[in-house]
């Protein structure tokens, strides 16, 4: 069966790929086991191919084999490239047809590119999530922002592709779907504050647990604290806050996140 993380609305796909804290593959509803990738090479070709579906629509056979492969001569690479390939077609379609064109897997000339009509990533769904909380933010519909964030939140379990944390060529979309990850946790943990500050609280930690720097956390964090009754967890987080700035960055908190200080702490009121 679909593993519960993917929504209701997305079962018009062939191949479902989770890349979020983990690489899953489901083909037609059952889970692809790490036994029948058999090659290692089919396994990065295929988590490369998706992972650059983001840069460019198709690319050339030369620039794979010299992202995966960039240490063996052009015979080598070519061998490694089409083994890989005939192995990764072999796992996604098991049972097609001799000299059938791949459905998942496309070939034009000497350029190669994912059939992304068949194929579902969770990190699409994830950011589309998170647009489209955007925009319900800009037109000021908060309750849709709110299930849309939430929808986002459970998608993202965790880091992309965490198996290829040390490859350069993975590194730009792990940092870019985390600092999303972030903007929509902060604001989510914001928009729920007064209804769930538990929940707020226990956004901003997760948060700040991997950006201990991310100062609108803090404050939302002083705020969720405050309307829970607890002043002085409140100003703990602040003084964590000031702490963490201080120590990588050699700055004080924004005056905004002063301003909210001296208004919990009663300091330069009168």
């Amino acid at each position: 069966q679909i593993t519960p993380i993917f929504a209701t609305t997305d079962t018009n796909y062939e191949l479902y790929v989770q890349t979020l804290s983990g690489f899953r593959v489901w083909r037609d509803g059952v889970e692809v086991e790490s036994a029948e990738w058999k090659r290692e090479k089919s396994l990065h070709l295929f988590q490369f191919l998706v992972t650059m579906r983001q840069q460019t629509a198709r690319m050339h056979k030369e620039q794979i084999i010299d992202y995966l492969w960039p240490e063996v001569d052009t015979d080598i690479g070519n061998q490694n490239f089409k083994v890989a390939l005939h192995a990764l077609n072999k796992v996604l379609e098991p049972k097609r047809k001799p000299r059938s064109d791949p459905r998942f897997v496309q070939r034009h000339d000497l350029t190669y590119s994912l059939n992304m009509d068949s194929i579902w990533i969770d990190s699409d769904s994830f950011e589309k999530s998170v647009i489209a909380g955007n925009q319900a933010i800009a037109e000021n519909n908060i309750q849709a922002a709110t299930q849309y964030y939430q929808n986002a939140l459970a998608l993202y379990q965790g880091d992309y592709l965490p198996e290829r944390r040390y490859e350069d060529w993975s590194s730009a979309e792990r940092e870019r779907l985390q600092i999303l990850a972030l903007g929509m946790m902060t604001i989510l943990a914001d928009l729920v504050v007064d209804v769930s500050p538990l929940e707020s609280i226990r956004l901003t930690q997760r948060v700040l647990s991997i950006d201990p720097i991310w100062e609108d956390a803090y404050r939302t964090q002083m705020r969720a604290y405050l309307a829970q009754g607890n002043r002085p967890m409140a100003i703990r987080t602040y003084q964590q806050c000031e702490e963490a700035l201080e120590r990588e960055l050699g700055i004080s908190p924004l005056p905004e996140t002063q301003k909210l200080f001296q208004q919990i702490t009663g300091i330069g009121q009168k």
